[in-house]
Parts: C-alpha cells; sequence; structure tokens
C-alpha cells in the first residue's frame, strides 16, 4: 500500500512545497547559470526510470561545454564553473528534478537515474533497480554517494528495493539533509564526478 498509494501521494505534496519554498533560489541559481552557461541554465538528459522507462531528467547545467583542441569536451572538473561548484557543493542542482517528483518520473527516495547505456550491462541482480522509481537521494547515496564503488552502490540500491519503507525513506531523507550541510561524499578523488560504469567496476 505504501509504495502503490502513499508513496506516490507523499512524493507530489513534498516535492510541490519543497519546490515552492525553494523557488527564490530555484531563480537565483537560473539566473546566475544563464550568464556563466551562455544563456542555457538548464541540463536535460535522458534517463532510465520505473521498469527501465526512458525520461528526461532537468538539473542545473554545472559545467560549459568547453572542448580542447581535438574538438572533445575537456574533463570534468575543468568545466565545472565556479558557480557551478557552489551549486554542487550545496546540492541545489537537484533543486529542478523536484519538477521531475511532480510530474511523477521520479520519487523524492530511490535509487539515483543512471544512463540508459548502463541497462544492457547490468546483472540480473542489479537491474533490480529499475523496480522502483529513480529518487532525487537513496540509500546509496546517504551511504557513501560518490565515494563509493559501484557494485557497494548496487547493493545498496537494491536493500532499498527489498525493504522500501515509509520509516526507511524517511531515514534516508533525514540523513541527506545531514550530507548537505557537510558537504560529504560529492566528488570522487580529483573528478568532478564519478568515473563511468562498465560493468566491472
Amino acid at each position: 500500500m505504501y509504495r502503490s498509494f502513499f508513496k506516490p501521494l507523499i512524493d507530489f505534496l513534498a516535492a510541490s512545497i519543497g519546490f515552492l519554498l525553494l523557488s527564490p533560489l530555484f531563480l537565483v541559481f537560473t539566473v546566475l547559470l544563464a550568464i556563466v552557461n551562455k544563456g542555457t541554465p538548464f541540463f536535460y538528459q535522458q534517463r532510465p526510470g520505473l521498469h527501465g522507462r526512458i525520461f528526461k531528467i532537468i538539473k542545473f547545467k554545472t559545467m560549459t561545454d568547453a572542448k580542447d583542441a581535438s574538438g572533445k569536451l575537456k574533463p570534468d572538473a575543468e568545466r565545472l564553473t565556479m558557480i557551478g561548484r557552489i551549486v554542487r557543493k550545496t546540492s541545489m542542482d537537484e533543486i529542478p528534478q523536484l519538477l521531475n517528483v511532480i510530474k511523477g518520473d521520479m520519487s523524492l527516495v530511490g535509487p539515483r537515474p543512471l544512463l540508459p547505456q548502463y541497462l544492457d550491462i547490468y546483472t540480473p541482480r542489479q537491474a533490480r533497480r529499475h523496480e522502483v522509481k529513480p529518487g532525487i537521494t537513496g540509500w546509496a547515496q546517504v551511504n557513501g554517494r560518490n565515494a563509493i564503488s559501484w557494485t557497494k552502490k548496487f547493493e545498496l540500491d537494491i536493500w532499498y528495493v527489498e525493504h522500501i519503507s515509509f520509516s526507511v525513506d524517511l531515514q534516508i531523507l533525514f540523513k541527506t539533509v545531514r550530507k548537505v550541510l557537510i558537504s560529504e561524499g560529492i566528488n570522487t578523488g580529483n573528478m568532478a564526478t564519478t568515473e563511468p560504469f562498465n560493468g566491472r567496476n
């Protein structure tokens, strides 16, 4: 009952209220990122959701499209803008995803939506992460985020799928607030983002 009825209802109400409360910050970062990114403050990307259904996620654009001499995008760390660094450090880049939650593509809590190309290299057990809607935060995010291996992340995702409940979601939300306040687990080493999943790591 919680997974099929109460969780979606709570998601919609909480995301709607949260977006209204955070709208001043949303507008400020939209303007600042539009300036540094030459009019494109948002980043859209296709991600697999519930049962692998593809949807378009929206985030603040924290990196430029700067390319090297060969025309390839420069490393993430080099493209991360000063405003983008602040947005990432405070996790404010997740605010636009509240719109995905309101639309019903995502949940406040669930496995993070990854890239579509990973769908073909998941093991059957890893693919179970798509038995629930992806979330803005999740069990893996409050237990290491980008500081742990992909194998560990997937095990934590599956644990969540098997133990989903209101109390677990509440625990994750409280831990998320703590993680954001101390900026824990955001980067991996000198990288702006975690390394890509290749089916082995």
